[in-house]
């Protein structure tokens, strides 16, 4: 059995890179310089190659506030390139896997999110990625979308490794308190993605097709996961900075973000026997790696 992965080189694909497979089952994620997600024929050749047990899709623009430049480029990535592989995919019965955004909801609902909820994104971001669930839907009816949360790891951008520098550089950190979400650890996610693809490419003709939602359990404010972050990196930093609760407001970003984007993961639970650990499992490991890092020469 072999898996197909795009963008490997992301937080998400990297740590798919480094899963320990089942016997007889091997991860395929060509590099950048292999595929050009923006020529369509470069994606077809690929998923062309070989009869792909299952394609993770795993690329994605995923800088929230540069998309509000850079729309176009945004959708390119997140829409058309990912309709083109749900196309190729589609075309040979080749099961796929989305990965999509908590960002599809405008946050108003109160409550966790599922699946069936009208989406209503309030930012580019949002938008490219909801354009790009309903053209993989569209072309491949062997899909399996799957929205998740406030990626973090070791490597790429994300908020762990933001804070971490900041908490190095500043004795005070001004932290959203009135946003609301649900970390996810990009090495959790990739389990739950390796889990999908091993269950849709066992049994193609019966899987569990359709939408489904995974974010780490427990559900935060941006303010207490960055003191949660400080806190696991109190015994590495020469000093502790203080962090100090804002609201969106007054911090002043001029990208709006979903106010309450809680994810329910029920249905993924249901349907694959998954069920998202607690982020704080993988923080204190994360949080290491990147003081690691940072000690090093």
């Amino acid at each position: 059995m072999r898996l197909l992965v795009l963008g490997g080189s992301g937080q998400l694909g990297t740590q798919l890179r480094t899963l320990a497979l089942p016997p007889g089952v091997e991860l395929v994620a060509p590099d950048r310089s292999a595929v050009d997600l923006g020529d369509a024929a470069a994606i077809a050749r690929l998923v062309a190659a070989e009869p792909w047990s299952a394609v993770i899709n795993a690329a994605g623009y995923t800088n929230v506030d540069r998309a509000e430049s850079e729309e176009d480029r945004a959708f390119a990535i997140n829409a058309e390139a990912a309709a083109n592989v749900a196309s190729e995919t589609g075309k040979r019965g080749m099961p796929v896997i989305y990965v999509s955004t908590d960002y599809v909801f405008d946050g108003s609902k109160g409550a966790p999110y599922v699946e069936t909820d009208a989406a209503a994104p309030l930012n580019a971001y949002g938008r490219s990625k909801l354009a790009g669930e309903r053209l993989v839907a569209a072309a491949n009816p062997r899909h399996v979308i799957l929205r998740t949360a406030w990626l973090f790891s070791a490597q790429g951008s994300n908020f762990v490794r933001t804070i971490l520098r900041l908490a190095q550089e500043r004795e005070r950190l001004t932290v959203v308190a009135d946003q609301v979400g649900c970390p996810t650890a990009a090495c959790d996610l990739a389990e739950a993605c390796l889990a999908i693809a091993l269950h849709c490419a066992a049994d193609p003709d019966r899987a569990a097709y359709g939408t489904f939602h995974f974010a780490g359990a427990e559900a935060v404010t941006w303010f207490d996961f960055a003191k949660a972050i400080v806190a696991q990196a109190r015994d590495r930093l020469s000093r502790l900075p203080d962090v100090v609760p804002t609201t969106t407001a007054q911090y002043g970003n001029p990208t709006v973000r979903p106010a309450d984007s809680r994810l329910n993961c029920t249905a993924i639970g249901n349907a694959f026997g998954i069920k998202p650990p607690s982020w704080r499992l993988a923080l204190a490991a994360t949080v290491e790696r990147l003081m690691a890092q940072a000690r090093s020469p």
